[in-house]
């Protein structure tokens, strides 16, 4: 079965020698820089594969002008940037291939497909029955070389074999060994030996299969596509005072637009005004809907699901998260994995090898005097059909692109099918501690009474005072507390150790350690208390009068799953270490709370880039967690670099190798589970694809097999590589536990 005509969502798994897609959006410079230069962009419907690439290539890059060529087969599109006057003689080169250019706005989207086209449908009908109808006549009794036989079979090739025989045409204009001409020349080669009826029912088969297999990869290609398609076509916009529905399109930036209940957003922005809770599942995975209020951003596709909100816009359609994170999948389709990249060397001999071996199964045995040669003609006939390699492209970037489009679904943006593939391979990760395993903002923590006022109270004295200072420390202490806060007077910031003030005419002091001993109110009961708390990585401030009343301790808090995922990194295989630039006590303690046993502290961000590259270098893959800007140096030089909580973050998607669109570290763990899952899938289906064409070829040899049945099977076998691809987008239930695996101890460093 072709491989040729639907392969367009993903990356070419092919060789030079095959007929499935290319990668989308490659761009390739034929002539110094591109500015000042026009952009045109075409929707050519023939744009199915890398045939059809190729000779686009052919006669586009030689025009004079033309600056680069990008292709997008997921949006069956080429883009063109060029110095012409205008574009006619682009679209003109375009239609001399018998292609029919269509000029798009660079927004515009390729629309979904639900289903097969009717006419398509219709046309395979007729060609069925009259494929089917020759075949019975025959077995009645009737002349299969008959002329009335003939007519009729011809008419079935021509309705079923259009496409196929169309393509076969391009392959022997570019010099090209595709499956539609091995199914061609198998065709043509049994109406030379008389075989009418056979002939249409195989090209029918084919064109039946190329059909079914369309419909399959649609799910493929809608499951990127689809991402953007959930952002409404238009929103509600506040204008002359006034709400006014309009297309999102022409919505502004800065602009305010109403989300009610239920309704999805549908542009990029900031709550301005209500509260809600918003279903952040398409964006970020999050099974739990998130809180927003006032400040909080929004983004497109999500769904508000109780209260009202009003959003200024941020970002413009086309340029939100969500368009960034299916251009971000679309674009990794042509970083191939190396299970892609193995098939690719494979097909680029396999398919003329075959060839050359029917042509010898078809002479060898005639000279040497061990068969008739219509006999050993026809078995070389049905060797090409079988031992068409459209399961075997096939099987790869389905698999990748379902694993790719899986992982979005679950918040996880992996960046290419090599990323996708080498996670399981990782031995050492390197994880940014601050809001990787920490919340990444202090909170109180701690509040230990010393005193006769009650906790109410000395909450609600120490946050009216921290309430006039812009530290993160009397940032938590205000936090915490709920009521209403009290006058204040005389405010004194007391340099490097505190703060004093006047409440409700009684002066206070909230000062750290060293001003409590510079103050000579420091017990030892009190000292132990202070350094107890600063080994659990806390910081201590003592709320003071004449004497001690109160120590209220902060920290930056780990988060509630942040051991949940260090378990299921070593339920993996994985041993962790911390890396951090935090002190070596706080990074003990930290370490010791989320189940890490080494923890590395006082780190600069050379510290971290030197041990991340010591441990390269020591052997084995390492990765390296973080925000993708701190981070960057170690990120870029670990073999994989993941970026937490991206989700609106440009520089995160756009650094990182994997992006985890939200705050939870356990999604590393269901990363590498991804990834394994994907790489057993992938080699099931190579297995498949080779198995098949061995066990035909040993059947076609015994003549046993017919063309028929080589059709049939070749059909089943590249269905059940791309149903078993296709897996890889459903989602696993929830609280799924990592499985150990057995190949590799991988180690964790976290930073």
């Amino acid at each position: 079965m072709s491989a040729e005509r639907d392969i367009a969502p993903v990356t070419s798994a092919c060789g030079d020698g095959d007929d499935c897609c290319a990668a989308p959006a490659v761009a390739t410079s034929l002539s110094g820089p591109a500015s000042g230069a026009g952009v045109v962009t075409f929707r050519v419907e023939e744009l199915d594969c890398a045939t059809e690439e190729q000779q686009l290539r052919a006669v586009l890059a030689p025009l004079d002008g033309v600056r680069t060529l990008e292709f997008d087969l997921v949006g069956r599109r080429v883009r063109v940037r060029h110095d012409l006057p205008s574009a006619e003689p682009i679209e003109a080169a375009i239609r001399e291939l018998g292609m029919r250019p269509a000029t798009v706005v660079e927004t515009e989207d390729a629309p979904l497909q639900r289903g097969l086209p009717r006419r398509a449908i219709a046309t395979m009908v007729a060609a069925g029955v009259l494929a089917i109808g020759a075949e019975v006549a025959v077995i009645a009794g009737v002349d299969e070389q008959s002329l009335p036989i003939a007519l009729v079979s011809v008419a079935a090739i021509a309705l079923g074999g259009r496409d196929t025989l169309r393509k076969a045409v391009q392959a022997v204009r570019s010099r090209r060994m595709t499956m539609s001409l091995l199914m061609t020349v198998a065709v043509i080669g049994a109406i030379a030996i008389g075989q009418w009826p056979e002939a249409a029912v195989v090209i029918w088969l084919f064109g039946v299969a190329e059909l079914i297999e369309a419909l399959s990869l649609e799910r493929a290609r809608n499951a990127i596509r689809s991402l953007v398609a959930l952002a409404p076509e238009t929103a509600t916009v506040r204008r002359n005072d006034a709400w006014v529905t309009v297309a999102t399109g022409e919505v502004a930036l800065g602009e305010v637009v109403l989300v009610k209940p239920g309704e999805r957003i549908a542009l990029d922005g900031h709550v301005v005004s209500g509260s809600s809770t918003v279903n952040q599942a398409p964006i970020t995975g999050e099974s739990i809907p998130v809180a927003k209020e006032s400040g909080d951003p929004v983004f497109a596709g999500t769904i508000n699901e109780r209260g009202t909100l009003e959003v200024t816009v941020t970002a413009a359609k086309g340029e939100g998260t969500l368009d960034r994170i299916a251009c971000s999948i679309q674009e990794a389709q042509a970083d191939k994995a190396p299970a892609q990249r193995f098939v690719d060397r494979f097909a680029a001999v396999y398919t003329p090898a075959v060839f050359v071996l029917a042509i010898v199964v078809a002479v060898l045995p005639v000279v040497t005097g061990h068969g008739s040669f219509r006999d050993w003609f026809y078995r070389a006939l049905v060797l090409l059909v079988i031992a068409c390699p459209c399961a075997l492209v096939i099987s790869t970037p389905v698999t990748v692109v379902a694993g790719l489009g899986g992982a979005a679904r679950r918040g996880i943006l992996i960046k290419g099918g090599v990323h996708l593939e080498n996670a399981r391979k990782l031995r050492t990760i390197a994880l940014d501690k601050t809001g990787t395993l920490t919340h990444g903002t202090p909170a109180l923590t701690d509040l230990i009474n010393l005193g006769p006022l009650d906790d109410a109270e000395i909450l609600r004295i120490a946050a009216s005072i921290e309430a006039r200072s812009e530290h993160p420390v009397a940032h938590a202490i205000v936090t915490a507390h709920h009521g209403p806060i009290a006058d204040v007077d005389g405010f004194e910031a007391i340099t490097g150790r505190g703060v004093r003030a006047s409440v409700d005419g009684v002066t206070y002091t909230l000062g750290n350690h060293r001003l409590v001993e510079e103050t000579g109110v420091c017990t030892p009961d009190l000292e132990q208390l202070l350094e107890r708390l600063e080994r659990e990585a806390k910081t201590a401030i003592v709320l003071m009068n004449a004497e001690p009343l109160a120590i209220l301790a902060v920290a930056d808090t780990l988060r509630p799953t942040a051991r949940q995922a260090v378990a299921d990194l070593t339920a993996l295989g994985v041993s962790t270490v911390m890396l951090t630039g935090d002190n070596q006590r706080t990074a003990t303690a930290i370490a010791t709370e989320a189940g890490i046993s080494d923890a590395r502290g006082d780190l600069l961000p050379d510290d971290k880039l030197r041990i991340v590259t010591e441990l390269v270098a020591a052997g084995g893959h390492v990765g390296m967690v973080g925000d993708g800007v701190n981070d960057a140096p170690a990120l870029a030089r670990a073999d994989l670099g993941i970026a937490m909580g991206a989700a609106g973050t440009d520089t995160a998607i756009e650094t990182a190798d994997i992006a985890l669109m939200d705050d939870d570290p356990r999604k590393i763990a269901e990363t590498i589970r991804i990834s394994t899952h994907t790489a057993h899938v992938l080699w099931q289906n190579i297995t498949v694809a080779l198995g098949v064409k061995a066990v035909f070829f040993v059947l076609t040899m015994t003549g046993t097999a017919s063309l028929w049945l080589a059709v049939l099977a070749d059909m089943g076998a590249s269905l059940v590589v791309i149903a078993n691809g296709l897996r890889l987008l459903r989602r696993p239930a929830h609280g799924t536990r990592a499985t150990p695996r057995s190949d590799h101890t991988t180690t964790v460093a976290v930073g």
